[in-house]
């Protein structure tokens, strides 16, 4: 097969892999180094001075994650129709996001999503819950970037795959260490530039190969090739592409699509970000860049996963077992493991019939490989190849620097200082944060090495774990004035403990090093659905118990109101932001005053304009 792209410049596969995957781990770190921090408000919020168009990239990386540059694209391709419910659970769930939730929490103010749900619910106990769910979820979710990094560099630079997670993960904490958030933010815009080069090069280059068209939307529309593949997949009987309901059912799909959407809207990582910029208006502004940003790349997604499984079709079926093997990309892959061959019925040729992921099947491909897999498969030049093995790694790497300061953020400043040590010098707090990102890592390394599943089945767990925990007290704190401390505790803990258990349950096998998992399913969900029951359970729980307890303070309620002024309002900034005369003092049950700001005056550097 011809290259789509010849530029070789007499380098390897493995030489570019080297080149543009240490290249673009040294910019990280120089940018590490340059933004060193010293103070809480740089290391936890980046000084409130980042612009919205950078804050946007920033975004877009630490949402899209390893889940939709290494797996997401694979999943469309073994699951079909059923597959793009992770396209419309995420893509739809940022859009909740941005519309209901970044520009409210904005104009609140704060650091971290423990800071808001502890101050509008006046309560530590609610701080400190909402930071365990921020723990949970962040675990889960680092765990699957974890093994994408593993994949990588186990691939491209021959790592062992324990090794390259621990490397890869000292990397990602000492930027945070250095530069926390301010770092982080600037790392992550980089890491956007270099994840989305990667993903549009390779997209282009097999639609250039397939069909001598390199615009890919316009090459699936112009060409047969989805026709041909559905025709290609019927013919070896792997069942049509495009029939719907055929893995999940209309329920799974339903309720796993909306686990996603609103688990996205639940994610502290990626809603710490819009703490960054300087206003609600530029907390609006940024996520309308961070949706054109995620666009190019998931307008992309299902073009890449037709196109890579009807060449890794056309390549492999039919073809000799022996010739198979001796293939340079087979080989490499398959040392990895995440690739098998064999001859099942002994005849000595491939039969692909029972799919790409069926451990019966003659040919066994992990779903995180596909992506990574194209360009070899494709027969494109060295250097592409290289440059999808560096996008893989930032996509990785940027939501693994995101979570590792949600992490060390819930600790130090949510539980460390605004429960147990309120007087804690800004030095002292700052110290507590590197320890627990250094800790995080070592926890996080473990759950790479041994994960829970692939890449996007593990981010999905996270996603669950964020819709039945986080987003109900959210949501209610900002447009139910009613919602209490009572009913936010006890809606985030039940919801919480009921979704964690039945994940635990449903992935014993795999959590607890048991043969078998305690459960399959729950009232017709697996575990990547169940989030959805959690997330019921926590509003019903908590709009329940605050309507049979006393209403919140009357300051409380005046400040919901403040959060929910249109466009054109001051920012209200509580906490460490912009003091002010006018705060009012609300005492929380954990015996320490948490001061609501509810003065909007005089405060030009924080109005939107």
């Amino acid at each position: 097969m011809t290259p789509a792209v010849p530029l070789q410049l007499g380098l390897g596969v493995d030489a570019w892999s080297l080149i543009l995957i240490v290249g673009t781990l040294v910019v990280y770190f120089g940018v590490a180094i340059l933004m060193h921090v010293t103070d809480t408000d740089d290391f936890y919020v980046a000084g409130r001075t980042i612009p919205a168009s950078v804050n946007g990239a920033a975004v877009a990386a630490d949402w899209m994650s390893a889940a939709s540059f290494i797996s997401l694209a694979g999943i469309v391709s073994t699951l079909g129709y059923d597959g793009t419910i992770y396209l419309m659970g995420w893509t739809g769930g940022y859009v909740v996001l941005a519309l209901l939730i970044a520009p409210y929490l904005r104009k609140y103010g704060e650091y971290t999503i423990p800071d808001f749900i502890g101050d509008r619910y006046y309560s530590n106990t609610a701080r400190g819950v909402a930071a365990l769910a921020t723990l949970f979820v962040s675990l889960t979710y680092i765990a699957g970037q974890m093994r994408g990094v593993g994949i990588v560099l186990s691939r491209f630079l021959g790592v062992d795959i324990v090794l390259g997670i621990l490397a890869a993960l000292a990397l990602v904490a000492l930027i945070g260490v250095l530069g926390g958030m301010k770092a982080i933010t600037w790392t992550q815009a980089i890491q956007y530039f270099v994840l989305i080069v990667a993903f549009v090069i390779v997209t282009c280059a097999i639609s250039l190969n397939l069909t001598g068209n390199p615009f890919p939307q316009m090459a699936l529309v112009t060409s047969d090739i989805a026709g041909r593949l559905t025709q290609l997949q019927a013919e070896i009987q792997m069942g049509e592409y495009i029939v719907p309901f055929r893995e999940y059912s209309q329920l799974q799909v339903f309720a796993i699509a909306l686990t996603l959407m609103i688990g996205t809207a639940g994610l502290p990582h990626v809603i710490m970000r819009f703490y960054t910029v300087p206003s609600a208006s530029e907390a609006r502004l940024s996520a309308g860049y961070a949706l054109f940003f995620i666009a190019i790349l998931y307008l992309m997604v299902p073009v890449l996963a037709i196109f890579a499984k009807f060449n890794l079709i056309r390549t492999l079926n039919g073809t000799a077992v022996s010739e198979a093997r001796s293939i340079p990309w087979v080989q490499r892959w398959t040392e990895t493991g995440l690739l098998r061959i064999s001859d099942a019925n002994g005849d000595g040729v491939i039969q692909m019939t029972q799919g790409l992921t069926a451990s019966a099947s003659e040919v066994f491909i992990d779903p995180d490989i596909i992506v990574l897999s194209t360009p070899e498969v494709a027969g494109l030049a060295p250097i592409v190849i290289g440059v999808v093995a560096a996008g893989g790694l930032a996509a990785a790497l940027s939501t693994a620097d995101g979570l590792l300061i949600a992490m060390s953020s819930a600790v130090s400043h949510d539980i460390y200082y605004k429960i147990f040590r309120p007087e804690a010098t800004q030095r002292e707090r700052l110290i507590v944060a590197r320890v627990v990102i250094l800790v995080a890592a070592v926890v996080a390394a473990y759950l790479g090495i041994n994960p829970p599943g692939f890449v996007a089945e593990v981010v999905a767990l996270a996603f669950g774990l964020a819709a039945a925990s986080l987003f109900p007290p959210i949501l209610l704190g900002i447009f139910d004035e009613r919602m209490n401390k009572e009913g936010a505790v006890s809606g985030l803990l039940v919801g919480l403990t009921f979704t964690l258990v039945l994940v635990v349950l449903m992935r014993a096998n795999v959590v607890l090093g048991l043969e078998e998992p305690f459960l399959e399913t729950f009232l017709g969900l697996g575990a990547l659905g169940v989030g959805i029951y959690g997330s019921i359970l926590n509003f019903v729980v908590a709009f329940v118990v605050s309507r049979f307890t006393p209403a919140p303070p009357e300051e409380i309620q005046e400040l919901v109101q403040e959060v929910r002024l249109p466009r054109g309002s001051r920012d209200v900034v509580t906490g460490e932001g912009v003091e002010a005369d006018g705060g009012v003092d609300v005492e929380t049950d954990g015996g320490t005053d948490a001061e609501v700001d509810t003065d909007t005056t005089d405060r030009p550097e924080t109005e939107d304009r």
